[in-house]
């Protein structure tokens, strides 16, 4: 009796199931697709049903020849990618490119990396899915019709290189309408008061004016009945707060119960992720992705968490049987709920697979340490925490609402004491709320006031997306599903669409361009709710109750008719610009945007017979209602902001710019001056017979080293700051500055034979850089 094969997509993968398994199996691994439409022609027969013309990638080929001769003297061929739509076309695919005709071909599905997962569904293998193979060929056909076909277009009216795609456009959209949302933004003022207040016994408490003559009091964005709008007014309710006496009004009591929140989905993930642990998307997915696919503990291989892409709270009654047994016996009785807790599945939510947990809870973070990587363990610590509190007791907590009142004024404080912890004693944020206990008063108590606070605010604009309000964002208006927002994200990152700034994300002005020219000529394909109904529709492809054709059918019908419009009538801003509501000052005629070598400028609309020309950080945003414009402008004038520093070549004002590897400073009259300012360290090139100065400089990837400004005569250079002092060890060799993140920054020496370390505080350090 032959052996049986094995295909999945990854060799470690295929390393934890082959130590499963046994002698009568062979996993191997496909290194995910095999096949793929071709990347220099549409490949895809639009006459002949959409027809897929798929070739074996390139990079594929030598992988893929193995794998046909494995499969050819395999008994039988079990394909085990992952249990989602894009694992099921690579089983399609490995099915129809490797597998002989007439061989036994079967489909396993697992939602787990652990010896009993596999081991049963080896037993009970089933077939591939075909609903689930088109669902993802119509999304795969659809995402190629859009880019093969907007993507030139954009090439001739703006420039070459970039391009379009069915849900990266829609997510850039989102962020340059925030954009939109920012500038249109109005800052509007009010005041708030708050009280220090104290009664007969302790402890002091601060209580806000929530309400003025009954009338609710704005405290933020949101409107209220009454605003106290300037300081006038705000100096006439200060003066009768004064001499009125603050009285115990009303006292509310309740107690409260907070319930935990369900195991984690892919996007809650994603999101909290990024908002406790400061992950990109992308590092979540690649971290999960590890975990998954399994780590040796104690001699035994063996994932660690369920599958990691999935938009469903379920959980196996197993694994809530094994987390209850856990819950009762760490804890006390009362954290366990007398029943199971089941979380309501959100709509349209794909069911197929699990929650995202530990496939074995008993082993805690603590247990897990030693065998992962600090990221890996706070991602898997985030994981199991919020499975474990999934299933335990609710928080109880006492809240008290004081209410004072003071003239026409009333104050609100409210106080939380926690009475029970429930399952926050695993798995929670503490609330500014929390443990804020009240004295003890009576209604009808005077209370002394000890200080009076007036407070001016203005509202504040929407703020910009990080990566988990985009997110919550995508998966809140359906864009798009939890697996493919690590790709969205950075796809419009590697497009130089987005970047970011302090984490948030800020569009720049070819994505500011590109996309009003994409929503003006394709207003269906970016709007957000019909890319949500396309996701719908590829939902019904995969129950089965929607052909993959059709779908195609009716999209290109309207599609082909706006590629037309588009190649007509879209604004050529290599040529004729984009109109504007400015007008020429040399001619009278309209103003255009033009987009040039060095970026977005304004032209006159009848150039060549009008020279006339602006850059766009001369301009005044408020001058112009068209929205593209008005975020042009103020993109360039923050990206161009002044230091205090002149030109040494032109006497003109340096400004601080962003690049394509990051922050720099350089001269205001570019191009015509291209004088960059470098940052000097402060001490001459160690190299002997160098004259050059150590200067601050940054990689292609925008990594900060150090080099010599001879170079390229010199091509010294270090990643760790020189200090420019000798060693006190060995006297010989400079000392450098290593800038750590855990441990704090340490001086060594640069000869690796000397072997001086001494740790430094981080200010101790750099006053010895520049002392």
């Amino acid at each position: 009796m032959g052996k049986s094969l094995v295909i999945v997509e990854s060799p470690a993968k295929a390393k934890t199931i082959n130590k499963y398994l046994g002698k009568d199996f062979k996993v191997l691994a496909s290194m995910g697709h095999i096949r793929d439409l071709p990347t220099k022609k549409l490949g895809v027969e639009i006459d002949t049903e959409f027809h897929p013309n798929y070739v074996t990638l390139p990079s594929k080929k030598k992988i893929v020849a193995e794998l046909r001769g494995a499969a050819k003297d395999a008994d039988a061929v079990y394909l085990a990618p992952d249990p989602d739509r894009e694992g099921e076309a690579i089983c399609w695919h490995l099915q129809e490119a490797i597998v002989p005709k007439g061989k036994p071909v079967f489909r396993v599905l697992f939602n787990e990396i652990t010896k009993k997962a596999i081991q049963e569904a080896i037993k009970k293998p089933g077939t591939v899915n075909m609903n689930l193979v088109d669902a993802q060929q119509a999304r795969r056909i659809l995402d190629r019709l859009v880019g093969y076909k907007i993507s030139p277009i954009l090439w001739g009216k703006i420039k070459a290189g970039i391009s379009a795609g069915r849900v990266q456009s829609v997510a850039l959209r989102m962020i340059v309408d925030r954009e939109y949302e920012i500038l249109a933004f109005v800052a509007e003022e009010f005041w708030s008061f708050s009280a220090d207040l104290e009664g007969d016994s302790p402890p002091q408490l601060t209580s806000k004016l929530v309400k003025w003559d009954d009338q609710t009091l704005r405290m933020g964005i949101k409107a209220a009945k009454r605003t106290i709008a300037n300081a006038s007014e705000a100096d006439e309710i200060e003066a009768i707060l004064k001499k009125a006496d603050f009285v115990v009004a009303e006292i509310k009591r309740k107690a409260k119960k907070q319930n935990p929140a369900p195991p984690f989905t892919t996007s809650k993930l994603q999101q909290d992720a990024s908002r406790m642990l400061s992950f990109t998307v992308k590092k979540t997915m690649t971290l999960a992705q590890r975990l998954y696919e399994g780590k040796e503990i104690d001699g035994e291989t063996s994932g660690l968490i369920t599958y990691m892409r999935t938009d469903s709270t379920r959980v196996s009654d197993d694994a809530i049987q094994d987390v209850r047994t856990y819950i009762g016996e760490k804890f006390d009785e009362r954290y366990l709920p007398e029943n199971p807790r089941f979380y309501k599945q959100k709509k349209n939510a794909q069911d197929g697979h699990e929650a995202i947990r530990p496939t074995r809870v008993n082993l805690a973070p603590d247990d897990v340490a030693p065998y992962l990587d600090r990221d890996e363990l706070r991602l898997y610590t985030l994981i199991w925490r919020r499975f474990v509190a999934s299933q335990m007791a609710a928080k109880e907590m006492d809240e008290t609402v004081l209410i004072t009142q003071a003239d026409a004024g009333t104050f609100e404080t409210k106080g939380v004491v926690v009475t029970f912890p429930g399952f926050s004693a695993v798995f929670g944020e503490k609330s500014a709320d929390d443990d804020s206990e009240l004295p003890n008063v009576s209604v009808g108590e005077i209370l002394k006031l000890l200080k009076l606070s007036k407070t001016q605010n203005f509202t504040k604009p929407p703020a910009r997306y990080n990566e988990a309000s985009l997110v919550k964002a995508l998966e809140e208006n359906g864009i798009g599903r939890p697996s493919t927002y690590a790709s969205i994200i950075a796809t419009i990152q590697n497009r130089t669409y987005v970047e970011k700034d302090q984490g948030k994300f800020v569009a720049t002005e070819l994505g500011l361009l590109v996309t009003d020219l994409l929503t003006n000529s394709f207003p269906e394909l970016m709007d957000i709710h019909y890319t949500a109904k396309m996701e719908g529709l590829l939902d019904e492809v995969e129950q089965g109750t929607r052909t993959w054709q059709s779908l195609l059918s009716n999209f290109y019908g309207s599609f082909t008719e706006y590629l037309k419009q588009a190649e007509e009538h879209m604004p050529d801003i290599k040529r004729a610009g984009l109109k504007t509501d400015l007008i020429c000052e040399e001619c009278g005629k309209m103003m255009v945007i033009k987009n040039g070598k060095y970026g977005p400028f304004l032209s006159c609309s009848a150039y060549p017979d009008c020279t006339s020309a602006k850059r766009l950080r001369d301009l005044d945003a408020s001058t112009t209602t068209v929205p593209v414009l008005k975020a042009l402008i103020s993109h360039v004038q923050v990206e161009q902001a002044p230091v205090d520093i002149e030109c040494p070549e032109c006497a003109g004002q340096l400004v601080r710019k962003k690049g394509k590897y990051g922050e720099f400073i350089a001269c205001s009259n570019y191009p015509s001056c291209t004088y960059i300012h470098k940052e000097k360290v402060g001490m001459d090139c160690p190299r002997e017979n160098c004259q050059g100065d150590i200067i601050v400089k940054k990689s292609k990837r925008g990594r900060v080293f150090y080099g010599c400004s001879a170079y390229p005569k010199c091509d010294f250079v270090s990643w760790d700051r020189p200090t420019g002092k000798p060693c006190p060890q060995c006297n010989e060799k400079t000392t450098y500055l290593k800038e750590r993140k855990r441990g704090g920054n340490q001086i060594s020496c640069a000869s690796r034979d000397c072997g001086y370390k001494e740790s430094a505080e981080s200010l101790e350090a750099e006053a010895a850089v520049t002392e």
